[in-house]
């Protein structure tokens, strides 16, 4: 095998790892939030940093996460010898091999973290909805991200480098 080639395969076991990692980080926050949020209890606890800091990090890692698995899916694509010209090529792929529900359901998912970004001041009812979204989500991502690693897995050889990520989603998910 080529020099570039291994280096290829080498990097997609890394984003594996990292998406892995991510969604990990990603479970064990949104654990740390009473779920569903309310507007009364945004309200109310507006200077707990004992709920904010979570819900900052729960919007950081998802919006971290579903971007790695765009990177990680493309480049799975490319090691599979599809095209990946337009990311609905890629999209229609990964609906094809199981690794996704639908494109249009990694769109919608994909338009929720864009609203992650926002500001939503000081409209409670807003951001108990948005985060209750984000939540609802995450159990997706987290099947993507392990459905990304079995294809890799099964179709090229590729695991990551550190499987402890891995492992401990899969306990995570019992």
């Amino acid at each position: 095998m080529n020099a570039l080639l291994e280096e290829s395969r080498r990097h997609l076991g890394d984003l594996i790892e990292a998406c892995q990692r991510c969604a990990w980080h990603l479970n064990a926050t949104a654990a740390r939030v009473e779920w569903p949020l309310t507007a009364a209890t945004l309200s109310e606890r507006q200077m707990d940093l004992g709920l904010f800091e979570p819900l900052a990090a729960l919007n950081e890692r998802f919006a971290k996460l579903q971007d790695l698995l765009g990177t990680t899916m493309r480049h799975l694509c490319e090691l599979c010898g599809e095209r990946t010209d337009t990311f609905l090529r890629v999209l229609a792929f990964c609906e094809k091999a199981g690794i996704i529900g639908s494109a249009e359901a990694w769109q919608t998912c994909r338009s929720l973290r864009n609203r992650a970004a926002h500001d939503y001041g000081t409209d409670f009812q807003l951001t108990a909805s948005h985060f209750n979204a984000l939540r609802e989500q995450i159990p997706s991502l987290t099947a993507v991200t392990q459905a990304v690693a079995a294809h890799a897995k099964h179709t090229l050889g590729i695991e990551p480098g550190d499987r402890r990520f891995a492992e401990a989603l899969a306990r995570q998910g019992r």
